[in-house]
């Protein structure tokens, strides 16, 4: 292949990192040594092997140096920096969300569940049943880069790689030891954190015959509170808008001290009808601190008690070496073990309605004295039922610990035989999550009877609450395990290349291979669990889910003509069904696809060079998707109307006003393959080694969504869903409440399309470099149908959407690297574009006026587009140790303020997935090699 200008600059841009990465320098490693290799060598996206990395598909590379620079710690927070990645999983997801204690990565805000990440080319065990790829368990210190392919790749991976591919290329040959330190500690309370890293090895594989390198590392970061943060620290906001005092609120009425309520006779229409009130606020004239009065009930500020991000601690252990076995083969091992604990708090646990003894002394004492005003002796004398809930904030904050255990082993052997470059590997990966609940849950049972004896009085402010109350309520606190779910993957591949025919510009390339894996899915509950003693919280359900797939590639680079190539390739894959080894049975019939994908370059001059792909993937219903009984998913996020009029049966399950109310899931073994189209187009300019411009345009178009509706969709449209609403008994009081069902179902389709740019210029000083990259990402569309139609196209592109998600327009980073002498400084700026807030209508009454219960009013805030700037100074004071200085959201850049009451977990008043929470942050590390 012609050693054009333009090979050197993409050699320089992509192979060694700074092609279109959040904040990556267009510096690097042995750029010289690239330029002049002839070593043919695998891109992330093909299984042919080439002398030059630049191709037809848009590959970002992030190198070892690009990574130091960006100011992170871990890999989750790496992820988060690049500005192709949309609509992952955060930290702040588990707190009280659906995180699930991981962290993902989501290429073009198309979905985690399509982007398929690698380590080693290899693929892991995922976190769930859909392939989502928990970050946690990447081992950060060993990464040696990362290759990001911004285009499908399913005619080559199989399933999962609609949205493109993240493979983590780790480190394989190391010739010193080296140690890292570092901390970091936000201007403000809460937040710190501390990582120890140890990276080594021995031997080098050309002159040893064999390399390993090993890494070690540990880190913890502390949780932040709430109450540490002025953005963050309550549930009643106050704003101005249009020139309007607004107050926003949200709240529980589970509150401390508990609410009462009552059923009784009505004196004029001979119904049982129920009150609720406060007997605190009837007794002292108002609610106690931290609650508002609404309607006649007391409703508590719970936010004031929750963590806005979680306490993590994660170690890591990589080995990775290279053993020569001949002339020509080398075998190949790579072990990797991970413990991720995540430690999310949220608010203290709710009981909602329990009944009480109506001879209960704290019926007498407590309730009967401050009955509602209004009441006739003949009403109050035909109460039959007395009930409370209430806020066990003594207890401390419910508390889930997310225990993970990731496990990865691939051993196997490569060489180079009769002109047939060959590759083959077993594969074991596994994660194994415990879900633990340390403290803060209730259990039923004793909790129940110790408040009917009058042991706990839940109708008193928490100062108040006497020490046998304490004494009683630390009796009736669970901690103990909660269920342990368990992924395992085994697998077997093999794959093989070589020149099959001669054409007037090169030889033509071919590469044929096959993979076989085997996924298993449990979870087991525990006896906590299976016996319901939680207050409130249903039986869980034992999984035992298994499924086998096979598949096969065939991929042919044609260098047709002078200065042009193309590709293409064709899969096909075979998935069986889903095992339910419970059960004993298939759950589904299985099904197979085939796709295919065709590429080209065109090194139209030496400057120029052009590049474009067309083709098809597929996404394999997930286990869970197919498989899952109908099982309880704890209580909506937000709170809801009854969506039924008094004459619809469902209407006597609702509770009075807004409230939260009980999720289940299950799978649907009726969903359908979901299928993909895509194409790119694009081109690299690079006139000079130190000016080049990368510039691509890509769209999806999937078909067949598999996903389930948000509870908000589900509310809205009650009609039309009607069948996913059903109803949960009450374990405290008996009775039936209404509930909704979050089942697996095909929605329709969604068209996702955008440019992706990289701008990279180096600028030789009299006294230093500067190296400047201008990185981003520009979403033209993004829409899907709404859940039940093929033609209502809503959308999330610069609005909070029905999916309770933000797809931004614009994200985009700019840094500069100044090196001079022993010094490297650089600054980084990440912006992303504003956005539509949740609308708040008058009808939920979330927001008023003139003051914090006046006249509700519909509002809809803009979330303004929001810059973070970073800076950092790195000096090498000897030849193997230096020190990094640097601060994080250099000026202090607040979140904004937003409404939103959907997606996320349960902090309130700004959106913790797209903003930083911890402000302005210092962090020195010192780095020694010997």
């Amino acid at each position: 292949m012609l050693n054009y200008k333009v090979s050197k600059a993409v050699r320089l841009a992509i192979a060694f990192g700074a092609a279109s990465t959040a904040a990556f320098s267009a510096s690097t490693i042995a750029a010289e040594k690239a330029a002049e290799t002839v070593e043919r060598i695998e891109v992330t996206g093909s299984a042919i092997k080439r002398t030059d990395m630049e191709g037809a598909l848009p590959v970002q590379v992030i190198s070892r140096a690009d990574i130091e620079k960006t100011g992170v710690t871990n890999v989750p927070d790496l992820i988060q920096q690049i500005p192709a990645m949309q609509g992952f999983t955060t930290s702040s997801d588990s707190v009280g969300g659906g995180g699930g204690g991981i962290s993902s990565a989501s290429i073009h805000d198309i979905g985690e569940q399509y982007t398929l990440v690698l380590l080693n080319g290899r693929r892991l065990a995922p976190a769930d049943s859909a392939g989502t790829i928990d970050l946690n368990s990447i081992p950060f210190s060993a990464i040696e880069r990362i290759e990001i392919l911004t285009d499908g790749a399913s005619a080559l991976y199989g399933s999962d790689a609609i949205a493109g591919v993240l493979n983590f290329i780790l480190k394989s040959s190391v010739d010193e030891t080296h140690v890292s330190a570092r901390y970091d500690k936000p201007q403000e309370d809460g937040g710190n954190n501390w990582s120890l890293s140890l990276t080594t090895g021995f031997g080098d594989l050309d002159r040893d015959g064999y390399s390993f390198v090993f890494s070690a590392s540990h880190e913890e970061q502390e949780q932040l509170a709430a109450l540490d943060r002025d953005f963050a620290k309550t549930g009643i906001l106050s704003f101005e808008d249009q020139g309007r005092d607004l107050y926003f609120f949200n709240g529980s009425g589970n509150a401390i001290p508990g609410n009462a309520r009552i059923r009784y006779t009505d004196d004029k229409t001979g119904e049982q009808v129920r009150a609720a009130f406060n007997p605190y606020a009837n007794k002292n004239g108002s609610c106690a601190e931290f609650n508002s009065a609404i309607n006649d009930e007391c409703w508590f500020d719970y936010t004031t008690t929750i963590e806005i991000i979680p306490e993590n601690e994660r170690t890591n252990f990589m080995v990775n070496g290279e053993v020569s076995l001949s002339d020509d083969i080398v075998g190949f091992v790579t072990a990797a073990y991970t413990n991720n604990k995540m430690t999310a708090r949220i608010a203290p646990y709710p009981t909602g309605y329990f009944n009480l003894p109506s001879d209960s002394s704290l019926v007498e004492n407590e309730i009967q004295p401050y009955l509602p005003e209004g009441l006739s002796a003949a009403e109050i004398a035909s109460i039959d039922q007395y009930q409370a809930r209430w806020r066990a904030l003594p207890a401390g904050n419910r508390t889930t610990e997310y225990d993970t255990d990731s496990t990865h082993l691939v051993v196997g052997v490569r060489g180079f035989t009769s002109n047939i470059d060959w590759e083959g590997a077993l594969t074991y990966s596994k994660n194994k999550r415990d879900q633990n609940y340390p403290t803060g849950w209730l259990l039923a049972e004793p909790f129940i009877k110790a408040v009917s004896n009058g042991d706990i009085n839940v109708f008193v402010a928490p100062s108040e609450l006497d020490d046998g109350s304490k004494q009683a309520l630390s009796k009736v606190v669970y901690s103990g395990n909660w269920e342990t779910t368990e992924v395992t993957m085994t697998g077997v591949d093999l794959k093989g290349s070589m020149p099959v025919f001669d054409l007037p510009d090169g030889s033509a390339y071919l590469a044929v291979g096959g993979d076989y894996r085997n996924y298993e899915y449990n979870n087991s509950i525990s006896e906590t669990n299976a016996n319901e003693e939680i207050l409130f919280l249903s039986s869980g359900t034992n999984y035992d889910l298994e499924r086998s797939q096979y598949g096969i590639f065939a991929e042919l680079v044609m260098p047709v003509i002078e200065n042009v190539e193309l590709n293409a390739s064709v899969r096909y894959d075979d998935i069986d069904s889903v095992k339910d080894n419970i059960a004993g049975a298939n759950v589904d019939n299985g099904d197979s696809d085939t796709t295919y994908k065709f590429s080209a370059r065109w090194q139209a001059t030496e400057d120029l060079l052009l590049r474009g792909s067309i083709g098809t993937g597929f996404k394999a219903p997930s286990l869970l998707s197919i498989a899952r009984p109908r099982v309880p998913f704890g209580v909506t996020g937000g709170n809801y109307e009854c969506p039924f009029p008094d004459s619809d049966p469902l209407a006597a399950f609702c509770f009075s006003g807004r409230s939260q109310y009980g999720v289940f899931v299950q799978g649907n073994p009726d969903v359908k393959f979901e299928t993909s189209e895509q194409y790119t187009i694009g081109f690299v300019y690079a006139p000079s080694n130190e000016f080049s411009i990368q510039m691509d345009y890509w769209q999806v178009e999937l078909e067949d969504l598999i996903t389930s509706l948000t509870e908000a969709q589900i509310f809205d449209g009650a009609a039309q869903y009607r069948n996913l609403f059903t109803t949960r008994p009450n374990l405290a009081t008996g009775e039936d409440e209404l509930a909704i069902i979050q089942s697996s179902v095909n929605v329709g389709k969604s068209v996702t399309s955008g440019i992706d740019w990289h701008v990279g210029l180096t600028n030789d000083l009299s006294f230093g470099t500067l190296r400047t990259s201008w990185t981003g990402t520009y979403l033209i569309e993004n829409e899907y149908t709404r859940p039940g139609t093929n033609d209502d196209w809503i959308t999330s592109l610069g609005q909070f959407g029905d999916n309770d998600a933000v797809s931004f327009r614009i994200k985009s980073q700019i840094s500069s690297t100044l090196t001079h002498s022993d010094f490297a400084h650089t600054v980084r700026a990440s912006y992303q574009s504003g956005y539509q807030d949740q609308l708040q209508s008058a009808d939920t009454c979330s927001v008023t006026e003139v003051d914090a219960f006046g006249d509700c009013v519909q509002i809809q805030l803009r979330v303004p587009s929001h810059t973070v700037i970073d800076y950092q100074t790195k000096y090498d004071f000897m030849d193997n140790a230096s020190i990094t200085f640097g601060i994080n959201n250099l000026f202090d850049k607040q979140p904004p303020l937003s409404l939103r009451t959907g997606g996320a977990g349960h902090q309130v008043g700004f959106d913790p997935r797209y903003f930083d929470a911890y402000g302005r942050t210092f962090y020195l590390q010192a780095d020694y090699s010997f």
